[in-house]
């Protein structure tokens, strides 16, 4: 056991034994939070602008700021852009985190000395818990690759902009920096599919024992070293013992994934964005994500079911209830109040408070009412394939509402299989009945007659990677989204199709 997993223990038994307080009061802490929160905000711009000074409770915030999305926020972070100080958050922001938005364009979210900070103990700690509560350290003494976008930054005025994982990388403790792969050289490398190239030589060699990334995409670096040597992943890395990834939802890929590397491997979930670290798997080999309340960050939880009516509840900690679908609010230290983050969330505990991520509030499909969410078409397919032994690659899921044939609409299921079930046909009806049983909306509109049953359609190899290609946006932190509720996906993977 070398000096670095040893020290790994004894530290990671006092992370979590400091850790335990938050846990066990999780409405208290996020207390705490908020008004430490307001009282740094008062000197703001924005703090002025919605009279912080005034707020004595959680109730005048919620009179005072409204919820808001990047769109509203877009006058004040212009103001920060062009050098403005104390307008968010006090002082400047350290960087500005881009993001691609579908109305928005880029985005740019400002992350500041407070907020990265929360970020690189949040990584840190979920790697810590694994290890108290697994005693597996050694990890450690070999090479961790991080599989994130470019670390290249740049600076326009005197706020330097980039990607998320990008910026986490000139933060990585020095103490893992001797570990790190790849080098920085191939890690700015562009292009995703020379980065992946350049990659594979780099580490052909070396005692890879950790991985980070989205699953999608270290399963295209496993699928390049397949092709270079003919080998599993444990045969080219006899040590790789540790997966940790973020941004997905790991089932539908786990099948392929593990299939790759030739074995099970111990992974860890974890929930970052750029607008702060929420939550990560504390608990080995069960569900649900650990919520940071005491990371600079204040939630409050808007009832999916209400999202959209002129009147809506805005929740905290405390008011929630168990497997409730939420969207996610946030008031952070790097100065975004009342902002709406786009995720839906559910609890499955309260003490401590653990968290699943089930989809996004713009993928859904309500073409007819039936508002048909990430969480259920991604256990839903998970679930038919373990069942047929079949493994998914990706998948898409759009709705057909005038079909050419003037039958029934029916929604449209997109999918790359790496081994497809014996009888596709058999496959499809199993995948409605149990959509039907996940959301007995499509089930009433499916027995009502107003749809059919779904229809499944098979794409070729490396359909969904020439998708995201043409976006331009393979690689790094993006995905494919898992369902929409529009044919914008559809008509672009149908033009790859007959291409």
């Amino acid at each position: 056991m070398g000096f670095k997993s040893f020290l790994s223990k004894y530290y990671g038994h006092l992370v979590y034994a400091g850790s335990r307080r938050w846990m066990e009061d999780g409405s208290g802490f996020q207390k705490f939070t908020f008004f430490k929160l307001i009282h740094k905000g008062s000197g703001t711009q924005f703090g002025m602008d919605h009279d912080f000074k005034s707020i004595q409770s959680i109730k005048d915030f919620q009179e005072k700021v409204p919820v808001r999305e990047y769109e509203d926020f877009k006058p004040y972070i212009e103001k920060a852009k062009a050098g403005g100080k104390d307008i968010l958050w006090m002082g400047y922001p350290l960087y500005f985190s881009t993001t691609s938005g579908t109305t928005s364009g880029i985005k740019y979210i400002p992350i500041t000395k407070e907020s990265i900070r929360e970020q690189v103990r949040a990584a840190r700690n979920a790697l810590l818990f694994y290890i108290h509560h697994t005693g597996k350290s050694e990890f450690l003494d070999g090479k961790l690759i991080f599989l994130s976008g470019s670390p290249k930054l740049n600076k326009k005025g005197k706020i330097a902009e980039g990607r998320l994982s990008g910026i986490v990388n000139h933060h990585i403790p020095s103490y893992l920096k001797s570990n790190q792969l790849p080098s920085f050289e191939t890690n700015c490398i562009e292009d995703w599919e020379s980065k992946i190239d350049s990659i594979v030589e780099e580490t052909l060699v070396s005692d890879l024992r950790f991985i980070s990334g989205i699953p999608p995409w270290v399963q295209m670096y496993f699928d390049r070293l397949f092709e270079k040597t003919g080998k599993s992943i444990k045969e080219i890395f006899p040590n790789f013992s540790l997966f940790v990834y973020g941004g997905v939802n790991f089932e539908p890929y786990r099948q392929q994934l593990e299939q790759r590397i030739g074995k099970k491997i111990p992974s860890i979930e974890t929930y970052p964005a750029s607008e702060g670290f929420f939550a990560f798997q504390d608990q080995v080999d069960k569900q649900g994500l650990l919520l940071l309340v005491e990371s600079g960050i204040f939630y409050e939880f808007i009832p999916l079911s209400e999202w959209g009516k002129e009147h809506y509840s805005r929740l905290t900690l405390e008011e929630v209830e168990l497997q409730v679908n939420y969207a996610l609010v946030i008031s952070t230290n790097a100065g975004l109040w009342a902002y709406l983050v786009g995720d839906t969330i559910k609890f499955i505990s309260k003490n401590p408070y653990r968290i699943l991520v089930t989809g996004r509030i713009k993928h859904f499909i309500s073409a007819f009412g039936e508002h048909v969410i990430g969480e259920e078409v991604e256990s839903a397919i998970q679930e038919v394939s373990d069942q047929f032994q079949a493994r998914i690659i990706e998948f898409t899921v759009a709705p057909q509402v005038n079909p050419k044939d003037s039958s029934l609409p029916y929604h449209e299921w997109f999918v790359e299989f790496g081994k497809p079930p014996q009888s596709l046909e058999a496959f499809s009806e199993v995948l409605d009945k149990t959509m039907q049983k996940k959301n007995h909306y499509y089930k009433d509109l499916i027995q009502g007659g107003i749809l059919r049953p779904l229809i499944l359609r098979t794409v070729k190899e490396n359909t969904f990677i020439q998708f995201m290609k043409n976006r331009g946006k393979l690689g790094g932190q993006n995905k494919v989204p898992h369902l929409s509720n529009t044919r914008e996906i559809a008509m672009e993977l149908e033009n790859i199709l007959t291409s």
